[in-house]
């Protein structure tokens, strides 16, 4: 019975060690995610135009798209004003319509103005014989913002084709192996990816490489962040 009696409790303690063993474990890998990091979610709010054009032929009418993003980072319908700077140039409607009424440039403005938010966005467009789109790439590098490394550069463009977007990383790239769940994001808000775009777990730890991204336009998003998916930690990001 004695002898019964201390091997059950030599298991116990056995038992307890090892899930001692585990907290701790669970515990260094959280705190060592975390640092010393504080996360604001908080950000100004914004509107950006989403169309991408440079030039606009004569005599068309073209549409143009707003985004408006709020002080989270999440978008939000909101009634936008348009105008144009010279209107013998071309002309556009409250809700984004323009007509290109003569050669020559001009710049488009969008605003957003509810008493509390003032934000507004501009591009400068010219009027000419054809419709020429602007370039459909944009560039960027990934900082860490945390203990670890992560570091790069990289261009987000519109697949030939128009199946989507291709996130492209240089050489440069290098990434810590040491993060559990390490995962990409586009995202508006560089400190959440609440309303983010998941891209998907990190695979590829240094040099170049590159994501398929299918269902995002490439205005849609203003940051690629980087987060310790399994605490909900950033470890650093990239502006667009």
């Amino acid at each position: 019975m004695d002898y019964a009696l201390n091997l059950y409790r030599f298991d116990m303690m056995n038992n307890n060690v090892f899930v001692l063993c585990i907290c701790l474990v669970c515990t260094t890998m959280f705190s060592a995610c975390i640092g010393d990091d504080f996360v604001d979610d908080m950000r100004e709010p914004e509107i950006k135009i989403t169309t991408l054009v440079d030039t606009i032929a004569i005599n068309t009418e073209f549409m143009f798209e707003a985004m408006f993003l709020n002080n989270i980072g999440a978008e939000e319908e909101i009634t936008a004003s348009w105008t144009s700077s010279d209107e013998s140039v071309a002309t556009i409607s409250n809700d984004g319509l323009l007509m290109a009424v003569n050669f020559g440039q001009t710049v488009i403005t969008v605003r957003f103005d509810d008493g509390n938010v003032s934000v507004s966005d501009s591009i400068v467009i010219v009027v000419g014989m054809t419709t020429v789109m602007s370039n459909t790439s944009i560039s960027g590098t990934i900082n860490t913002t945390s203990s670890y490394k992560l570091t790069g550069s990289f261009t987000l463009s519109e697949q030939e084709d128009g199946s989507g977007l291709l996130l492209n990383f240089d050489s440069d790239y290098c990434a810590s192996t040491a993060l559990p769940g390490l995962y990409v994001y586009l995202s508006n808000n560089r400190n959440t990816v609440s309303n983010a775009f998941e891209i998907g777990a990190v695979t590829v730890f240094s040099g170049a490489h590159s994501y398929d991204i299918e269902g995002v336009g490439i205005q849609d998003y203003s940051f690629v962040v980087y987060f310790c998916k399994p605490f909900n930690v950033k470890v650093g990001d990239g502006e667009l």
